[in-house]
C-alpha cells in the first residue's frame, strides 16, 4: 500500500499522514477547504522541523517525507489509492458521508479505515459497497510519537484486509499493532475513560485539587502525565465523545461522562488546543 489518502488534516490527520510520508508512501491529504488543506500541509511540515530539531530524523529525511504529501479539496483525487484513513471529527454522521463519498470514487479493492476512537466500525462500515474491506485503525496523539495502533475488525471485515492493515502498520510504519473487538471505546479507551471521568469527579467532590489528583496518579502510579492533564492533551471534546459514546453502548455508569466535563466542553475550555481546560495554557 504505497498510495495513502487521508481525510482530515487536523491533529491526528496530520500525524497520521506524517507517518505514512515519512515511512516512503505517497500522502494526499483531503480537506473541506483550501484554507484548511494548506493549514494541515503546515502542520506535517511544523511537525518534521521539530524532529529534526530534536534529532529524531535527518533534515534530509524530512525534506523527503514532506515531498511525498500533497493536499486537496477534491476527493476524486482519491480514485488511486490502496488505503485511505478517515480522521474527521467523532460525528458519526459525518463519517457517514465520508465513507459513502469515497464509495464513488476509490477503487473497490481499495481499503477503507477509519480513525475512531469510540465508535463500533460497524456502524460506519454498513453503509458502503464493501463492508469487508472496512476496518478501524486507531492512532493515539502525537502520532508520530505513540508506538501503538489498534486495529479493528467487524464482523464483515475480511481476514485479508485485517492482515494487510496489520502488515503496513508494523512493517512499513514501524508501530505496534493490536487486535481489538468492535465495541465502542475498543481496548485502550475502554479502561481509559472511566479512570478519566473518576479523575474529574474526584475533583467536583472537593476531595482533591487538580494538582494533587496529577501529582499522585504520576507520583504513585508512574504515570508520564496525571489524569486531568491527560483530558487536557486529548482535549475535552473528544473525551465527552468517547464516553457518551461507551455509555450508549453499555449504559454502565462508570462510563458515564461527568456533568463538569460536559459544561467545560460547553464553555470552550477544551484543553490544550485552545490554551485552557482544567490548566491554562499560555
Amino acid at each position: 500500500m504505497q498510495h495513502v489518502g487521508v481525510v482530515g488534516g487536523g491533529t491526528m490527520g496530520a500525524g497520521i499522514a506524517e507517518v505514512c510520508a515519512t515511512a516512503g508512501s505517497d500522502v494526499v491529504i483531503l480537506e473541506t477547504e483550501r484554507g484548511y488543506a494548506e493549514a494541515a500541509y503546515q502542520r506535517v511540515e511544523a511537525s518534521l522541523d521539530r524532529a529534526v530539531i530534536k534529532g529524531r530524523t535527518s533534515r534530509a529525511q524530512a525534506d523527503s517525507a514532506i515531498a511525498r504529501v500533497r493536499v486537496t479539496v477534491d476527493i476524486e483525487q482519491f480514485g488511486d489509492r490502496e488505503l485511505v484513513i478517515e480522521a474527521a471529527p467523532e460525528i458519526e454522521s459525518i463519517k457517514h458521508a465520508i465513507f459513502r463519498d469515497l464509495d464513488e470514487v476509490v477503487r473497490p479493492t481499495a481499503i477503507l479505515a477509519t480513525n475512531t476512537s469510540s465508535i463500533p466500525v460497524i456502524r460506519i462500515a454498513k453503509g458502503t459497497l464493501h463492508p469487508e474491506r472496512v476496518v478501524g485503525l486507531h492512532f493515539f496523539n502525537p502520532v508520530p510519537i505513540m508506538p501503538l495502533v489498534e486495529v479493528i475488525s467487524t464482523l464483515l471485515t475480511s481476514a485479508e484486509t485485517s492482515q494487510l492493515v496489520i502488515d503496513y502498520t508494523n512493517s512499513v510504519l514501524g508501530k505496534t499493532p493490536v487486535r481489538a473487538g468492535d465495541q465502542s471505546g475498543f481496548i485502550v479507551n475502554a479502561l481509559l475513560i472511566p479512570y478519566l471521568c473518576q479523575a474529574v469527579r474526584m475533583l467536583d467532590s472537593a476531595y482533591a485539587t487538580i494538582e494533587d489528583i496529577d501529582t499522585a496518579m504520576v507520583g504513585g502510579c508512574g504515570y508520564p502525565m496525571g489524569p486531568l492533564r491527560l483530558l487536557d492533551t486529548i482535549g475535552l471534546d473528544v473525551a465527552l465523545s468517547a464516553a457518551e459514546s461507551l455509555y450508549a453502548e453499555f449504559a454502565e455508569t462508570h462510563y458515564a461522562p461527568p456533568a463538569r466535563l460536559r459544561r467545560m466542553v460547553d464553555a470552550g475550555r477544551l484543553g490544550k488546543k485552545v490554551g485552557r481546560g482544567f490548566y491554562e495554557y499560555p
